[in-house]
């Protein structure tokens, strides 16, 4: 689970990272009204958004008073904001952070993240911040450091300032970056995060280090015991297909074909994914239904899936061993009674129960298309589409 940037300031400086002062605002008033707060001169407006990039995007500003802090919000607050890490529709931007303006000297990337290797939180830091970590490691590799973080005994002070050192901090700034450092793998460590980000941390013209963005992501399996950041949550920045998913318990990406997935266990997933695109087609989606799905549950797999418009056909593909064919076989029945389903499907059913799913999907009388193995049943999908029918014709 993402959340903005204002969310993880406010998480890092709990910790003892040195922040900007800066406040909320939700209108052009209180934009202009923060700035007033803070004195009413300079000041940075930033788009609150679940994305990178916002500043080349034109979501990020300097703005000089109150009148241009209100002008810009105006311009930003209700529309969508395209980055390079969005899709084509962007981000909408309801809220903007307003903050003090830093008279920046340098900057400092500097990550932490889980090494999948090592199976331990690594450190990952640059003195040439401000840019995205992928570019970094494009255009000038060397300036990375790495540093993974022994979990029986956490963060030393001497790596903190070994790798202080290793940014060419001087003096009271390594002080102040062993602060900055262990308060944010606390802070990683604590609340259950994926990532924690700081880019750019500045050295300010006085000497000073303070954390000009954040950005952090926590395990949602994880939620359950973090109900504070689980608080933290905006649906507004999530994919609705998604977000519906969830909240019924199903792992569910939305992509950009018509060929709608309900399936189980992610690698068959996978796999028929690959196969719908060997057959000629395209996946609307990755939707995991899990183990033991009753009828309900494929229900309400259906009625995510038909929740894209773009979907003009689904396929159904179960290998059952903990889950059961005639389960599966009951929730398309059911979801064809109560979603209303206009569209074909194609079901592929093997494994426990087998033949009791496939005799109630053939005595359903219902127009469902039965297909033996993946690779018949995804040619079938791709069949079944209108374009490739009118074609046909």
């Amino acid at each position: 689970m993402d959340i903005h940037e204002h969310q993880a300031k406010e998480i890092l400086a709990s910790f003892g990272v040195p922040v900007p002062s800066g406040g909320l605002a939700f209108s052009p008033e209180q934009a202009a009204f923060r700035c007033r707060e803070l004195g009413g001169g300079r000041c940075v407006v930033k788009a609150q958004v679940h994305s990178g990039g916002r500043g080349a995007a034109g979501g990020v500003k300097l703005c000089n008073g109150e009148e241009e802090t209100r002008e810009f919000a105006a311009r930003l607050l209700g529309t969508s904001l395209v980055t390079k890490q969005t899709t084509a529709q962007g981000k909408r931007i309801d809220r903007l952070w307003v903050e003090e303006a830093s008279r920046i000297a340098r900057e400092i990337y500097l990550g932490f993240v889980l090494d999948r290797k090592s199976e331990r939180i690594m450190i990952v830091a640059s003195g040439h911040g401000g840019m995205e970590i992928e570019d970094l490691a494009e255009s000038d590799p060397d300036s990375l450091i790495r540093m993974v973080i022994d979990p029986a005994v956490g963060l030393a002070e001497y790596q903190a300032r070994e790798l202080a050192f290793r940014l060419g901090l001087e003096g009271k700034q390594i002080v102040q970056m062993v602060t900055v450092l262990r308060a944010c793998y606390r802070a990683y460590r604590d609340l259950d995060a994926m990532m924690v980000e700081i880019n750019p941390l500045v050295v300010c013209e006085d000497g000073s280090l303070v954390a000009l963005d954040a950005k952090m992501s926590f395990d949602t399996n994880a939620l359950f015991r973090r109900p504070t950041v689980g608080a933290m949550r905006d649906p507004g920045q999530e994919d609705p297909r998604e977000s519906f998913a969830a909240d019924h318990g199903l792992a569910y990406v939305g992509l950009d074909g018509d060929i709608g997935c309900i399936i189980n266990g992610a690698g068959l997933a996978m796999a028929s994914m690959d196969m719908i695109q060997l057959a000629g087609g395209e996946p609307a989606n990755f939707l995991d239904i899990g183990g033991g799905a009753s009828p309900e549950r494929v229900c309400q797999a259906f009625r995510t899936v038909l929740s894209d418009r773009n979907v003009s056909v689904i396929l159904v593909n179960i290998f059952a061993g903990i889950n059961r064919c005639d389960w599966i076989a009951n929730g398309v029945i059911q979801a064809y009674r109560e979603v209303g389903i206009e569209i074909p499907v194609v079901v592929r059913l093997s494994g426990t129960n087998v033949e009791a799913g496939r005799k109630l999907i053939r005595e359903s009388g219902l127009p469902i298309i039965s297909a033996d193995t993946l690779a018949e049943a995804a040619e079938a999908a791709v069949a079944a589409r209108p374009s490739t029918a009118a074609a046909a014709e």
